[in-house]
Formats: structure tokens, C-alpha cells, sequence
């Protein structure tokens, strides 16, 4: 008797082991991310992440790919420019802006013997840039305090990370890029920074983190806990830049020369402050004078400063 009833205690822990083993399991948190320099924070969340949970970074090439995966929640959140934000709020889109995630992290760069050095050079030039993407907006804000026009420069359709190749090749003889492209340029010699474009009303805002509007509304706990990791993050990477250094060459796979010339042009951010909400306001008035959207979004609802 004594034996058959431990033989059902041992039956029976057997057959509660793997409930016991899925009660375990950490709950994963898919985070979209660009592979870029200024879309690293991600890749320094595991240090601040609770128990229970664990976050899986997914990368993107362009922004729209991130947008995207965040309206369509194939990921749980998602960072990329604002550009994006703002053309999915335009359209209708349940996109949300929970936190800022960086700003700089751009640079018009020439070819190092294409003479160009200043915007008005850029005319009936080969210029790369990513339609749909901050730099775009920046690109046609720059050039129109400049007196010329999208139409004075001849655009090439060109992904981020094509960018240094293209200008080596002489492809093109300028891009309007993200880090660590320009970087990139700059280290082995085939590109000289022009200007990086922060003079427009809009500064130097880029990228912002991101979930969908059910999320926000249906979970402000989960919401409330990736914001809190993203700002540890970031205020952790920004005291230590040799980090950012050796994490985006882990990352990225970029030489540590290129890495070390994009850093300072990066500035990792979290706040959602008023200078942020002013340099937003006038991003989408932007948009909306290049007829890059239809109409104005309100940034009051695009943007949730609950979790701040």
C-alpha cells in the first residue's frame, strides 16, 4: 500500500512538472528597433529588466518596417523616427508615442572630392535619402531655408544602411543618413560631413518609442514598466559612452573607428517635455506644408505623457 501511494505522489509531480515548468517561463517583450546607433537603447534594457520578464529585440531596417510591426503588433513596442509616428497618426493609425528615444543621430554626407560643401551645393546632385523617414523632413526643411526645392536635387531612393556603400561607389554623390552611416563615411575616408541638419524649427528630435493605442489603454501596468526600463536604459548608456561604443559594435557590427565618430552626434533620450512637444507641433505642421500627410494629427492625442 505504502508503495503504490508513492508511486501516484511521483505520477503525480510528473505530471505537474511542466505546468510548473510554463509557470516559470518569463514573459517575453517583443521591442522593435532600427539597426542603427540611435536605436540602441533597446540592446540595454536586459540590465534593468524585472524578474519574470525578458525582452527580445527585433530589428527593422526602415521606420515604416517598425511602425508597422507596432500597429500590426507583431511586436509589443516599437522605436523609430518620428516621421513614422506622425504618417501613421495622419493615416489613422492606433500609434502612440510614449516616450522620446533619441535626437541628433543624422548628417548630410558628400563624397570627399564632390566639392559640395554647404546645402545650395546639393543642386542636381545625386542625394540618398529615405522616403518616410526624419531625414527626409529634414532634408526639405533645409533645403527650402535655402531657397531650393526637392525638384533642385535629384533624390535616389536609398535604405539607411546602403548609404556608405553607394557614396564609396560613387552611386550617389551625397546622402542625408543615420548613424553610424555617416560615421562609416567619415572613418575610411569616401565621405565629408556637409552639415548635420539642426538648424530647423524642429532641432535635433528624431526617434520616439512607441505601442499601439489598445495596449495603452488595455495594459498601462506593461506600459508604465518598458518606459521605466527605457529610462534607466538610456540615462545608463549616456553616463557611459564607451558602452554605446561597444555595445553598437556588438550590435551593429561596425569598426570601432565609425562608432567612435557617430556617439557624440547621438543623444539617447527618454523625456516628453514642453521643448519636445514644441519641436513635435512643428515636425507635423512640417509634414502636413510638404504634403507628406493630409492632415494635422493633434500631438496632444498622438503623444501620452501618463507614463513620464
Amino acid at each position: 500500500m505504502i508503495r503504490r501511494r508513492e508511486f501516484l505522489v511521483a505520477m503525480g509531480a510528473a505530471a505537474a512538472a511542466p505546468s510548473l515548468v510554463r509557470a516559470q517561463q518569463p514573459t517575453v517583450i517583443k521591442m522593435g528597433s532600427l539597426k542603427l546607433i540611435h536605436s540602441i537603447a533597446p540592446h540595454f534594457y536586459e540590465r534593468f529588466t524585472p524578474a519574470g520578464y525578458r525582452v527580445e529585440v527585433i530589428p527593422f531596417e526602415s521606420p515604416t518596417e517598425g511602425k508597422n510591426a507596432v500597429v500590426t503588433k507583431s511586436v509589443d513596442f516599437g522605436m523609430f523616427g518620428i516621421a513614422a509616428a506622425t504618417l501613421g497618426a495622419a493615416a489613422g493609425e492606433p500609434i502612440v508615442v510614449i516616450a522620446s528615444a533619441c535626437n541628433r543621430g543624422m548628417a548630410v554626407i558628400a563624397g570627399h572630392d564632390s566639392g559640395i560643401s554647404g546645402i545650395k551645393d546639393l543642386k542636381g546632385k545625386r542625394v540618398a535619402i529615405w522616403p518616410g523617414s526624419t531625414q527626409e523632413v529634414f532634408i526639405l526643411e533645409r533645403l527650402r531655408m535655402e531657397g531650393m526645392s526637392i525638384k533642385d536635387i535629384q533624390p535616389i531612393r536609398l535604405q539607411f544602411s546602403d548609404h556608405p556603400a553607394a557614396l564609396a561607389r560613387g552611386d550617389i554623390d551625397a546622402y542625408v543618413g543615420a548613424e553610424p552611416a555617416p560615421g562609416i563615411s567619415l572613418a575610411n575616408g569616401t565621405g565629408q560631413l556637409v552639415e548635420y541638419p539642426y538648424s530647423t524649427p524642429i532641432g535635433s528630435l528624431n526617434m520616439i518609442l512607441s505601442a499601439s493605442e489598445k495596449a495603452v489603454k488595455g495594459n498601462p501596468e506593461r506600459i508604465k514598466l518598458i518606459v521605466d526600463m527605457h529610462r534607466k536604459a538610456i540615462d545608463y548608456a549616456m553616463a557611459n559612452p564607451p558602452q554605446i561604443v561597444d555595445m553598437a559594435m556588438q550590435k551593429l557590427g561596425q569598426q570601432k573607428k565609425s562608432i567612435e565618430l557617430a556617439v557624440p552626434n547621438v543623444e539617447l533620450a527618454w523625456k516628453l517635455d514642453d521643448v519636445f512637444m514644441e519641436r513635435a507641433g512643428a515636425y507635423t505642421k512640417l509634414m502636413f506644408e510638404n504634403k507628406q500627410i493630409r492632415q494635422l494629427p493633434d500631438v496632444n492625442k498622438v503623444v501620452t505623457k501618463q507614463f513620464m
